[in-house]
């Protein structure tokens, strides 16, 4: 048996054909009662913000009612949302993020 009828009609995979999760926008809503301490805290600890990009963040937030805190495959974006929904649940906060598919 030759090698060559072997390998005949065969296409080896290039790495464009990987399929790469979704990737996701993690959004954060402005309300009236979430601290902007709270916020930058939360920008910190889940979405590993300096302090300085926490601040733009949360200003962005409490002006134009809505922030992006990153970009994220799908499972990552979900994840950190629930996490963000827990603190500020623990926290007494409405605070609220959402996903948007970039």
């Amino acid at each position: 048996m030759s090698h060559d009828n072997f390998a005949a009609g065969v296409k080896p995979q290039s790495e464009d054909r990987v399929a790469h999760p979704p990737m996701c926008r993690v959004l954060m809503h402005n309300d009236d009662y979430t601290t902007m301490e709270f916020v930058v805290e939360v920008l910190v600890q889940v979405f590993h913000k300096t302090d300085v990009e926490a601040h733009q963040i949360m200003l962005s937030v409490h002006h134009k009612g809505a922030g992006i805190c990153g970009v994220y495959p799908h499972e990552i974006a979900e994840t950190r949302v629930a996490k963000v929904h827990s603190m500020a649940r623990k926290s007494g906060f409405p605070l609220r993020c959402s996903l948007e598919e970039v």
